[in-house]
């Protein structure tokens, strides 16, 4: 049975604390095409401001600075962030933030927000605070980049159930891409 809540913390410090790169992120051959991907799908243009949710240990985060002006990642695992930190050192514009997303974000505004392997491990009323959160940090024509995982998992939603329902709860976005494949799906979506 599903959880019926937002997984917190405390469930992510403990994945850190086995293992520094619990998901194979660093290494995996899957990741890696996974994130060549998701750079492929956002990487005709360049973004002046955007923001990561979920950045783990900073893989993902050291391609995105290569588009954006500047950078702003977070994880809600302090290990993350001090692994995302040390991966991200040398990236001008990087800064990597530990936050309980959607209770606490950012300020500012974004053209570009990522979301990739996180919203799957919220519960309804934290996707819907989330999407109230994702409008309100939205940029004119800001763009959002979804990623997730379509195998079975324990978590609070699926990675199907996840995208519909943030999807759902945005409103109006314009679909400009939902690929699929046996393992995960990505989806651009571009705020109106």
């Amino acid at each position: 049975m599903r959880p019926d809540h937002s997984l917190d913390a405390r469930y992510f410090d403990d994945v850190f604390a086995s293992d520094d790169d619990p998901w194979g992120l660093a290494a995996s051959p899957y990741e890696a095409a996974k994130f060549d991907a998701t750079i492929a799908a956002i990487a005709n243009r360049r973004y002046c401001s955007g923001l990561e949710i979920g950045c783990a240990h900073g893989v993902l985060t050291r391609r995105l600075a290569s588009l954006c002006d500047t950078l702003f990642a977070l994880d809600i695992s302090q290990r993350a962030v001090d692994l995302a930190r040390a991966r991200c050192a040398d990236c001008a514009g990087v800064t990597i933030e530990r936050s309980a997303f959607p209770a606490e974000h950012p300020p500012g505004r974004f053209d570009l927000i990522t979301l990739s392997e996180v919203v799957y491990y919220w519960n309804d009323d934290d996707i819907a605070r989330a999407a109230t959160t994702i409008r309100a940090l939205a940029a004119a024509d800001c763009r959002i980049l979804l990623v997730h995982w379509l195998g079975v998992t324990d978590y609070p939603q699926t990675g199907d159930d996840a995208v519909g329902k943030l999807h759902r709860a945005l409103g109006a976005v314009a679909v400009e891409r939902a690929d699929r494949n046996a393992d995960y799906r990505l989806d651009l979506w571009r705020v109106q």
